[in-house]
């Protein structure tokens, strides 16, 4: 789902809702979300998922067309984790359990 699909989901779901408003209300959040995570904050939405940000540590990589050693400095990512009702929807209602994992 692309952000105009959401936007266009979200005005068809409340009619009060102009369009521009829906994209607005869109906006808003992950701008919210984006300014929450630069700042190193953990943002959880229940039921659907935490986001967090997650330091790399510098290390040394290698340039595929060269094979020349490289050096990565040290960076910080955005990460998602799944909540608990998100990952049973995905699953069709069975959430994997550490014994059911094979090997």
């Amino acid at each position: 789902m692309t952000r105009s699909e959401l936007v266009a989901k979200i005005a068809a779901a409340n009619p009060h809702l102009q369009l521009r408003e829906a994209e607005l209300i869109v906006q808003t959040i992950l701008d919210e979300i984006s300014q929450a995570l630069g700042r190193g904050d953990r943002v959880e939405l229940r039921g659907f998922g935490a986001f967090t940000v997650k330091q790399r540590a510098a290390r040394s990589g290698r340039n595929p067309r060269t094979g020349e050693a490289v050096e990565v400095a040290d960076k910080a990512a955005p990460f998602f984790r799944a909540g608990k009702e998100l990952r049973e929807r995905v699953n069709g209602g069975h959430v994997p359990k550490a014994g059911d994992l094979p090997g």
